[in-house]
């Protein structure tokens, strides 16, 4: 063991088993855990409320486990992550920061400027692997291009080699002499919740245990009595059919690589014992965790796909920023009941199952045409599990926003939906307790029942439960209307051009520069913190007034030309027009070196979903920013439809 001090940056790896930068400071020698927040750097994923309360019980657990080791975990509450880091130093005479990556297009560009300006002062940062089974530039097709499908990209995963083992916890740390002063503070001080949100996060505690070795019991609960019923049971909203392993790993209180290593060693177990149940959902799980991976996989190399489709034809869908259609569908009033029930479990609770997830996404989308990013925005505010990475990939694949997407035309009944996957209508008479008495043939279309059905159930439309805020078949014409104008505008954009790759049409996307080809970070390791601004670039969000864009329906185009992997044969007709507009943040380094003395630095973005956009009216809402500055986003579009109105 070496005598050196080494800061330990803690961020999304809270836990001390298999902790890879963890593990690295105590074989060099003392170590300075510290856990550094600065909300101001957040920007608009500032975590929400039930997000944060899972945070701090994760803190105080890490924090006990450290001391129980021999070292003190420091917090730190500042207005920029570098100058805490470098009071650290200071205050220890460290020579160097160990950290896990993280893959989100924010903390890409933060990381990468905090790492040069600690090199300008002799500061060595060193990156780990701490959140995946695979880097992002560890995973490319056979003539070394990123993968834009999941199934390419997942199937190439399972054949790759993984590291044998897992790291064990270190028996005893040794903690960093401190000759200076550190402003640290204690959990409370953080503020990672005020004296409004105690009272409704205490009930979630009776439900919820943060904390690493509170995710190890979860595990081994969830891999030993319900891993192998979970092909079948996995689609059951209303029970505990899923792992509940999401928050666990958000927060890396468990490794993905223990995760997949325990349900490996249950499949060959059960395969042994020709158990082809326990074979087929331990394929299942393992893609759930695949999605994970390749969530984290598309925004490394695509590091817009938080303000826009990764498919480029999807600017000119004419999406229809209603506030108070977004406002119904928060509040669980759209008047379809599955929709209904979920919507209220997430405010109540901060947890939805997948499915349900799934179900209320795709109704903002397709029934109420409302933006994608309206909704990402808003799950990263309310659930418990908020991942920006995945909630990117599952609002993308919903809105059709992906070669492997979900058809764009796809709209499910959400009555077929509840009959489905809540047949009894437990999960519904659970959460909207004014349709509990409603018979299970009516209770997932109430609008359908005869009068004394309703009168018997106590249900009045239009008084206690809402009536639907949109009949299917309405729906389906404006889905259908929309894609029609879409098709109309894209292919009017082309023919006002000769250069397809430049149309006259705004994109917020301009600073992305975009080339068929998708190359990746050459085969030798690399530190996800060594790369040119220009490949992390996180573009403006600028506008969303595209009410009169639409897009037009994929065409194939030439695969040559695209130089990418082949979609499902399923997917082949959607999505393949406008991959070539595709451009991997792997790929832009070599492309952009070049230009780099005239572009600009690189900035975090400050984007409140959506700042300025259109309503179906054609009136903008305006970011009350100023004089609201306690409303959440959601509040202020909100409170600009009052304004509207009253105007």
């Amino acid at each position: 063991m070496s005598s050196g001090k080494t800061i330990v940056w803690f961020r999304r790896d809270l836990r001390i088993e298999d902790n890879p930068a963890l593990a690295a400071a105590a074989r060099d020698g003392s170590v300075f855990p510290v856990y550094i927040w600065c909300p101001e750097e957040e920007g608009q994923f500032y975590p929400g409320r039930v997000s944060r309360w899972w945070l701090k019980q994760s803190l105080a657990h890490l924090e006990q486990s450290l001391k129980s080791l021999g070292a003190e975990l420091v917090m730190i509450k500042t207005q920029s992550t570098l100058s805490a880091l470098l009071d650290c130093i200071k205050a220890t005479e460290a020579t160097k920061v160990v950290v896990n990556c993280l893959y989100d297009p924010v903390s890409l560009v933060r990381d990468h400027s905090i790492e040069e300006k600690l090199a300008e002062v002799g500061i060595s940062v060193q990156s780990y692997n701490g959140d995946l089974l695979y880097e992002p530039w560890e995973i490319y097709d056979d003539e070394g291009r990123a993968f834009s499908t999941f199934d390419a990209y997942w199937d190439k995963c399972l054949n790759m080699q993984m590291e044998p083992v897992s790291l064990l916890p270190p028996w005893r740390l040794m903690p960093a002499a401190v000759t200076g002063t550190v402003e640290r503070c204690t959990i409370e001080g953080l503020g990672l919740e005020n004296e409004l949100e105690k009272s409704s996060n205490a009930l979630l505690g009776r439900g919820c245990s943060p904390g690493w070795s509170n995710a190890d019991k979860a595990l081994t609960e969830f891999v030993e009595q319900n891993l192998f019923d979970y092909s079948k049971s996995r689609f059951k909203v209303g029970a505990s059919s899923t792992s509940l392993l999401s928050p666990y790993l958000h927060f890396g209180e468990i490794s993905v690589r223990k995760v997949f290593r325990c349900v490996r060693m249950k499949q060959i177990l059960w395969r042994r014992e020709w158990k082809s149940q326990g074979e087929e959902s331990v394929n299942l799980f393992l893609k759930a965790i695949g999605l994970r991976e390749y969530s984290r996989y598309l925004c490394f190399n695509y590091p817009f796909t938080h303000e826009r489709s990764l498919l480029s034809n999807m600017k000119y869908f004419p999406w229809n920023a209603d506030a108070n259609h977004f406002k119904v569908w928060r509040q669980g009033r759209t008047g379809y009941p599955l929709v209904d029930a979920g919507m209220r479990e997430l405010w109540a609770t901060g947890w939805i199952h997948n499915r349900i997830r799934v179900i209320v996404s795709s109704f903002a989308v397709k029934f109420l045409l409302l933006p994608w990013k309206w909704g990402m925005k808003y799950f990263w505010d309310t659930l418990l599990d908020a991942d920006l990475e995945c909630d990117i990939l599952g609002w993308q694949y919903i809105s059709g926003s992906l070669p492997d997407g979900q058809e764009l035309e796809q709209l499910d009944c959400p009555q077929i939906q509840g009959s489905k996957f809540d047949p009894e209508g437990e999960y519904v008479r659970q959460w909207l307790p004014e349709l509990a008495r409603m018979p299970i043939e009516w209770i997932h279309h109430p609008w359908d029942a005869p009068l004394t059905v309703l009168k018997a159930a106590g249900v009045e439309l239009g008084l206690n439960y809402p009536k639907p805020i949109i009949d299917i078949d309405k729906a389906r014409e404006h889905l259908r209307e929309a894609i029609f104008k879409m098709w109309e505008m894209e292919a009017a954009a082309k023919s006002a051009t000769s250069d397809q790759m430049n149309e006259d049409v705004f994109d917020n996307s301009d600073s992305i520069k975009t080339s068929a080809i998708l190359k990746v970070i050459p085969k030798e390791k690399s530190s996800c913190l060594t790369y040119s601004s220009n490949d992390q670039r996180v573009p403006s969000f600028q506008n969303c007034n595209n009410g009169l864009l639409p897009r037009k329906r994929p065409l194939p185009v030439d695969e040559e030309k695209l130089h990418m992997d082949k979609p499902n044969k399923q997917n082949k007709e959607a999505g393949t027009s406008g991959r070539e507009d595709l451009c991997s943040t792997a790929e832009s380094s070599a492309s952009k070196r070049q230009k780099s003395t005239s572009s600009t630095s690189t900035s975090i973005i400050s984007f409140a979903v959506p700042q300025y956009c259109s309503s179906s009216d054609g009136r903008p809402f305006q970011d009350h920013e100023s004089s609201n500055l306690n409303l959440t986003w959601h509040e202020k579009i909100d409170l600009e439809q009052t304004s509207n109105k009253n105007g």
